[in-house]
């Protein structure tokens, strides 16, 4: 006499069900995870590398600026604050006579803009740009650097010391030999933890 094939009971296949469903949600909460962090990660790294081009940009203006006052004379070469870097750099140019600009950077909804005047040898065109840069009437249109930029903070170097000074800078009437001009930049950021911090050399000293 043969014995009837054996099935599953509706417990048993509730069971496997419920089993099967707990490792799917498990799997799926890893995978989940997995995919979150990745996005995460290049959300920053993204972020850091576009960062480091700013900073690239600005150590390029940084190396530029006249601080021997040669050219400048007694007229303001830097000005920063919270929220503004603004210089005069020199814009050289293979077989043409060196020329002057004023060069900003402003943190404005988030974003990092950067500003250049037109390259000028007229001194009084370069205090109407300088005037323009720092009082906000500058209607060159920026180049956008950076988005998620929450702030700018700047300080210089001098006499040993860093220093948050927030009027224009001039270059001195003698400049002493080996003197290390130098300027750091710190850029806060919403998708980074830490703020990104930068040490240039003025006039390329």
């Amino acid at each position: 006499m043969r014995t009837p094939a054996r099935g599953f009971t509706l417990i048993e296949l509730l069971v496997a069900i419920s089993i099967l469903a707990m490792v799917a949600v498990l799997g799926w909460r890893g995978l989940d995870g997995i995919v979150r962090a990745r996005v995460s990660l290049t959300e920053q790294m993204e972020v850091t590398r576009g960062m480091q081009l700013a900073f690239a940009q600005m150590q390029s203006d940084c190396e530029h600026i006249p601080v021997d006052g040669v050219l400048l004379g007694t007229r303001p070469y830097l000005l920063f604050d919270q929220e503004r870097l603004t210089m005069v750099r020199l814009a050289m140019v293979e077989n043409e006579p060196t020329r002057l600009q004023v060069v900003s950077y402003r943190v404005r909804d988030g974003v990092l803009l950067r500003r250049e005047s037109s390259a000028t040898r007229n001194m009084t065109e370069l205090d109407v740009m300088w005037k323009a840069a720092t009082s906000d009437a500058d209607t060159t249109a920026p180049v956008a650097l950076q988005a998620g930029v929450t702030g700018i903070n700047v300080q210089n170097w001098a006499n040993n010391a860093w220093q948050a000074i927030q009027a224009p800078l001039v270059a001195p009437a003698a400049v002493t030999p080996g003197a290390r001009y130098g300027l750091q930049v710190v850029l806060q950021t919403r998708n980074l933890a830490a703020p990104m911090v930068k040490t240039f050399l003025l006039g390329g000293a």
